[in-house]
């Protein structure tokens, strides 16, 4: 992953989940993970979902259960919800969000929908193979029933994006955990 820990996000929360973004992020860079989105939902009353992970794409189990202890009493001592709700952390899946404009670099190769703010070459909603990005701009090969040319659009106009379910994703996935997995486990001997 090429992007900073603290790059900053271009798709933003609005309300409570605003609010609870702004708590949150620092404590998160210092425990070495980047917010990746805050979602609140009313499933099983209410829920907290917190998506986060470390700069290299990974989040495990483990990385979860950090961020959940550290992350709960701050969350309890700044109350911003009215009322029960539960907290969840997890990961950014393998369909994931992009939500940084390094993500589109980070990758690049793979398939994404995404969706602008306003319409561009009169449609608001892609789907195509990213190519990578340049300054404030992605490119995107887009998919044969969308015209199949490859278009760029400012990253500013983007108001979702995720990536598309691929077996090859899903095989790029794995194998940047392994690597991240072994990393861990080689810093572990040679801090004992």
């Amino acid at each position: 992953m090429t992007g900073a820990i603290s790059e900053a996000r271009f798709i933003r929360e609005t309300g409570v989940a605003a609010d609870i973004a702004s708590l949150i992020e620092a404590p998160l860079i210092d425990l070495g993970f980047r917010l990746v989105r805050v979602m609140i939902s009313g499933r099983n009353g209410t829920t907290v979902q917190i998506m986060a992970e470390r700069p290299d794409g990974t989040m495990t189990v483990e990385d979860c259960a950090v961020v959940s202890r550290n992350i709960s009493p701050l969350m309890d001592a700044h109350d911003p919800i009215a009322g029960q709700y539960a907290l969840e952390i997890s990961s950014p899946g393998i369909d994931r969000p992009l939500t940084r404009a390094s993500d589109f670099d980070d990758w690049a190769g793979h398939e994404t929908k995404l969706e602008t703010r306003e319409l561009i070459a009169g449609r608001k909603r892609f789907r195509g193979v990213i190519e990578g990005r340049q300054d404030d701009m992605v490119s995107l090969t887009l998919d044969a029933d969308q015209g199949g040319e490859t278009i760029s659009l400012p990253i500013a106009s983007i108001s979702e994006a995720r990536l598309v379910l691929t077996d090859e994703l899903i095989r790029e996935t794995l194998q940047r955990t392994k690597k991240h997995v072994e990393a861990m486990a080689a810093s572990e001997d040679d801090n004992n």
